[in-house]
């Protein structure tokens, strides 16, 4: 069950999301990362319109579910919330059924943990019946409470705007969200607690969908690639130092990337591409979807040391690239989310692309870095788009102009 509903519920801004969709499809599934909130989610939205639920953890309902799923819908009726769906892949062929036989929408609810056989599964089964939405970990916003009505809009007046619904941008709460990352169970933890919740989930949740959804056998060698994973986090990936760090070969670094894509543990951010610019790289970026879990992986033992360490700037730019990554996926807007490289080395932390204007992004952990970082964004020219509003994400306590197309933009707003 992923969370408790007798604890204080956090408004998750998908909500929003999946209820337009509910209004569409016939069948909207909640993926992500395990314990992130999506059954908790789901059954408070169920609560509040008398929907059913049940789960496929139940042992009883889930054999029922496998060896006669027609009568398992006549049991459970639709409109209908099925939890951890992917235990029962036997069901989404009688959903289809259901499906093309009504005009009714939003009659299946169906969550389940990130991964490539659920995909797979529901995918080949119910295409073009069911939209897919991707949850992750609580972003800075949802833990403040703070839902603004206007899409992040990297204009002076707009950020200004913003930043009145906002506290003061403050380093201490930042790392202290970084260092404990935006999984619903481990905000009121203190550091002992933490550190055993993190264990237990990796061994609990982790190495057993390693083994069971994805035939690793060799889980110590993978728990060495995770912890390797971790220490390259905010930088390009490489596969040869992340094989050679976890003591395996190339192709298993590969293979093993694409494992913990599909659980939601990991994000490659793609390098900006354009057939003008001919000198870039074509190597992604490594994140973390949870830089708690990065945090614990990485034995930051705290949320000082992690702040004042030697990697708390790939935590910062992790970080950001989270809250980018989440504000997007939860909104309205379609953007493709870049960074820029060439091999001459030049390098921009992020290119967000929307309504083909792009948008640069530099992020540093600084109250007050040097604006002369704005000047990175020349090389964007040759690309022949427009060059629309950005800046340097930092800090600041207050946005702060720069330039007439770009500002210092505090961290906690975006």
């Amino acid at each position: 069950m992923d969370g408790d509903l007798t604890m204080k519920y956090i408004d998750r801004e998908l909500e929003r999301k999946f209820l337009s969709m509910n209004g569409v499809f016939k069948a909207v599934m909640i993926v992500g990362a395990r314990q992130v909130g999506k059954s908790t989610m789901l059954r408070r939205l169920a609560e509040k319109e008398g929907r059913q639920w049940v789960t496929m953890d139940d042992q009883q309902t889930r054999d029922l579910a496998k060896s006669d799923p027609k009568l398992f819908f006549q049991t459970f009726k639709p409109p209908i919330l099925i939890d951890e769906a992917q235990k029962a892949p036997e069901i989404f062929e009688t959903i289809k059924i259901m499906c093309d036989n009504t005009e009714e929408r939003g009659l299946f609810w169906l969550t389940g943990s990130q991964s490539k056989k659920l995909m797979r599964q529901a995918g080949d089964s119910l295409a073009g019946r069911i939209c897919v939405l991707k949850m992750y970990s609580l972003s800075q916003r949802e833990l403040l409470g703070i839902k603004p009505d206007e899409a992040l809009d990297f204009s002076f007046t707009s950020l200004r705007e913003r930043s009145m619904l906002f506290p003061k941008n403050n380093i201490i709460d930042t790392f202290e969200h970084i260092w404990r990352g935006g999984l619903p169970d481990v905000q009121s933890l203190d550091e002992e607690q933490l550190r055993e919740y993190f264990n237990s989930y990796i061994e609990t949740y982790l190495m057993r969908d390693a083994v069971d959804d994805n035939g690793i056998t060799d889980t110590e060698g993978f728990r060495k690639f995770l912890r390797a994973c971790a220490a390259f986090s905010g930088q390009l990936l490489n596969y040869n130092d992340l094989a050679t760090s976890a003591g395996v070969s190339g192709v298993t670094a590969k293979e093993w990337i694409k494992v913990l894509q599909s659980m939601g543990i990991i994000q490659l951010l793609e390098p900006y591409s354009s057939n003008e610019l001919k000198r870039l790289i074509k190597t992604p970026k490594l994140y973390f979807c949870d830089t708690g879990l990065c945090a614990y992986l990485s034995s930051w033992t705290g949320r000082d040391v992690l702040m004042n360490g030697a990697a708390s700037g790939h935590f910062y730019e992790n970080y950001i690239v989270g809250e980018l990554t989440r504000n997007y996926a939860y909104g309205k807007d379609n953007v493709n989310i870049n960074f820029y490289r060439d091999k001459g080395q030049k390098e921009i932390d992020l290119v967000i692309e929307k309504d083909n204007v792009l948008h640069p992004l530099e992020i540093k952990k600084g109250a007050a870095p040097d604006k002369r970082a704005v000047k990175a964004f020349d090389v964007l020219a040759e690309a022949k788009k427009e060059i629309g509003n950005g800046g340097i994400v930092c800090m600041a306590e207050s946005p702060f102009p720069i330039d007439e197309k770009n500002c210092f933009i505090p961290s906690n707003i975006i």
